[in-house]
């Protein structure tokens, strides 16, 4: 095929390449100019391909045109031209798609090396060249009708952390396509004694939203090695808007792993479940061989005094968020997720690391899209940033974030023992003294930890869990804080934890697994460790159904009494009140009345994790019973109390109400 370069704006970039050096040099980084247009790399039609790139201290830029996905030559070199605020382009004639594409950046003399760009959206396998193609041909079959399922407000989510291929590797849960994308579209899978496993099972609990721990392209795992056995959690970046070629079943084609992680997504709409993407623009995977410094050196990290890459994430670097071009990447970058694969939410991996005015940017731009597409994240980092932590979203700083939700880890840490001590636990094993976080996590935020305490503007942006991918599952850790805890023992502080999550005003969040009692033989950091090791047994949900049932039977009472999710402080403040229990390890309180317009009146609540029954002081009535000793009804119940007094069994949570 023969094709010509053109230069788009001929004239204009005479005249801009007249005007100054090809190589431009800056004072600091403030002075980099920032590109106003429409930020694409590759623009394809059949008639021609349209590449641009911003690399404004560069003295040249190459667009080299491959035929295959690896390996080869570049079949057509072709030199860019310097237009306007950084930005290199040049246009191809001729009909470029199926072939592949990366650029290479001249700087000081010396040529960077081939990458597929910042902006790659299609590339082959293990993502080192971007693809050409009309991302249209990607869409499955109805895309363009796929919508979100409803979402009145964001506490009435219930989030579901899990890992692509933990949830669909095991054979006993009888999906064709383990460890891949399509896995979470078969929706009828099951084991062999009939318990619902994949999607079937997410429908039977009934979660509202899914989190998927790192889909986009990552750098790990050799996605042309299928048959190496390789895992990862996925937080180490290589194209960030991309999806990962490893869950794909053919990671050769560009179509492919795009086509297929819009039919999980579809899928999941289908069955009435958001879907949340756990993203990680806070660092990269590497620095030298990168796309950000093969593109523009320095730029977008962060660096210390002496020079070196600042290191807040743990992991060797930091993203300067702060900076201009770098927080449009991040703001376009989560905009690009929503529109094109229909994302739901965003969970932000150390978003204590990016600045406060890049995620009200993303919050902004997301209301303009769909004001019900959720921001979550962690507010903190993994090291001393490189940024003042008042100019971060730290969770310290949750009233300067609106709309943007934070992992509150004093609740689950009053719940389940602190962080970098796994042998301590707290309320959830009988030690006393953590009552007070219990009714911090209970009211949302709403009644403050200690004085001093960061308040959220909203119980909307207090995230309740108890366990999540990082650190001890919960089993795990509750089998290291009580030391030979029998099975029965085990499932009862399981149903009590979970209970404090799903009755906070806040949005309840779990992960894959406990409910029926996952354990990951006791590795805390198990990232890139074997499935035997990570896997969910989905032959557990039979052994501990009763769980289960438990978690479905909460999550269905939450999602039928808005009084558990009031949603706002003022409403809470006026119906959320703790009731005096002088006993240690016991937290009861009432939802006065029927807030919100709940069926149910006066609803109490009462978590005893002591080893002996309580009985705690209550309004006097007759109250219905609907959890009780570790089980849970919603239609029949467990009978009625009648008088001021309520005994709860050891290690369980009662549930009554008017």
């Amino acid at each position: 095929m023969n094709i010509k370069p053109i230069v788009l704006m001929a004239i204009l970039v005479t005249m801009i390449s007249a005007c100054r050096p090809h190589a431009a040099s800056y004072a600091s980084y403030e002075e980099y100019p920032v590109y106003e247009g429409v930020w694409e790399e590759m623009e394809y039609t059949p008639a021609r391909t349209d590449f641009a790139l911003w690399a404004p201290t560069a003295q040249a830029v190459r667009v080299l045109v491959y035929e295959t996905g690896q390996g080869g030559s570049a079949k057509w070199m072709i030199d860019m031209q310097p237009a306007e605020d950084g930005m290199w382009k040049v246009s191809v004639e001729g009909d470029l798609k199926g072939y592949f594409y990366a650029f290479n950046v001249r700087i000081d003399d010396a040529w960077q090396g081939d990458t597929p760009g910042l902006w790659a959206k299609a590339v082959g396998v293990n993502g080192n060249r971007a693809a050409i193609l009309d991302m249209r041909t990607t869409d499955p079959e109805g895309w363009e009708q796929d919508k979100r399922p409803p979402l009145r407000n964001f506490s009435d989510m219930v989030i579901y952390e899990l890992h692509l291929r933990d949830f669909s590797v095991d054979t006993v849960g009888g999906m064709k396509h383990r460890g891949k994308y399509l896995a979470l579209a078969e929706d009828s899978t099951h084991t062999w004694t009939g318990e619902r496993t994949g999607l079937a099972h997410l429908k039977e609990l009934g979660v509202t939203h899914v989190q998927l721990m790192p889909v986009a392209d990552f750098a790990s795992i050799d996605e042309s090695k299928p048959e190496r056995i390789q895992y990862n959690w996925g937080y180490d970046p290589k194209n960030y808007n991309v999806p990962e070629g490893s869950y794909a079943t053919d990671p050769y084609i560009p179509e492919t792993r795009i086509r297929e992680f819009k039919q999980m997504v579809q899928a999941l709409h289908e069955a009435g479940i958001r879907v949340i993407m756990d993203v990680v623009y806070n660092h990269t995977f590497t620095t030298q061989g990168g796309i950000f410094e093969r593109t523009v050196p320095g730029y977008f990290y962060r660096k210390d005094a002496d020079g070196n890459f600042a290191n807040g994430s743990g992991c060797g670097n930091e993203t300067a968020s702060e900076r201009a071009m770098m927080r449009r990447f991040i703001v376009e970058s989560v905009c690009y997720w929503a529109k094109e694969y229909h994302i739901d939410g965003f969970r932000f991996d150390l978003m204590g690391l990016h600045d406060i005015e890049t995620m009200n940017a993303v919050r902004r731009v997301l209301d303009r899209i769909d004001p019900t597409i959720y921001i979550g994240g962690e507010g903190w980092s993994a090291s001393a940033p490189g940024l003042s932590p008042d100019s971060l979203a730290m969770k310290a700083n949750v009233d300067k974030i609106p709309g943007i939700a934070v992992f509150r880890d004093e609740f689950r840490d009053s719940l389940r023992g602190p962080f970098g001590n796994d042998k301590k636990g707290a309320f959830l094993i009988g030690r006393p003294g953590y009552e007070r976080g219990i009714r911090f996590g209970l009211s949302g935020g709403v009644y403050p930890l200690t004085p001093n305490d960061s308040v959220s503007l909203s119980p909307a942006q207090f995230i309740s869990y108890v366990s999540c991918h990082d650190d001890l599952c919960l089993t795990d850790r509750l089998k290291a804080t009580l030391p030979g805890a029998s099975v029965q023992e085990l499932c009862a502080l399981q149903k009590l934890g979970t209970t404090a999550i799903l009755t906070s005003q806040g949005i309840p969040f779990l992960f894959a697994g406990d409910e029926f009692l996952r354990d990951r033989k006791g590795e805390p950091n198990p990232y890139n460790l074997s499935d035997e090791v990570n896997a969910i047994n989905w032959h557990n949900k039979m052994l501990h159904r009763e769980v289960f049932d438990y978690y479905r039977g909460l999550i269905a009472m939450r999602k039928a009494h808005p009084a558990f999710r009031m949603g706002d402080t003022s409403l809470i403040k006026e119906h959320l009140e703790f009731l005096r229990v002088e006993a240690r390890n016991v937290v009861a309180f009432r939802l006065k009345g029927n807030p919100c317009g709940d069926a149910w009146m006066n609803t109490i609540i009462v978590l005893n994790a002591r080893t002996e029954p309580v009985t705690v002081d209550i309004p006097e009535g007759k109250y219905w019973i609907v959890c009780q000793g570790g089980k849970i009804d919603l239609i029949m119940g467990f009978g009625t109390v009648v008088g001021n007094q309520l005994v709860v069994s050891p290690r369980s949570a009662t549930i009554i109400h008017q």
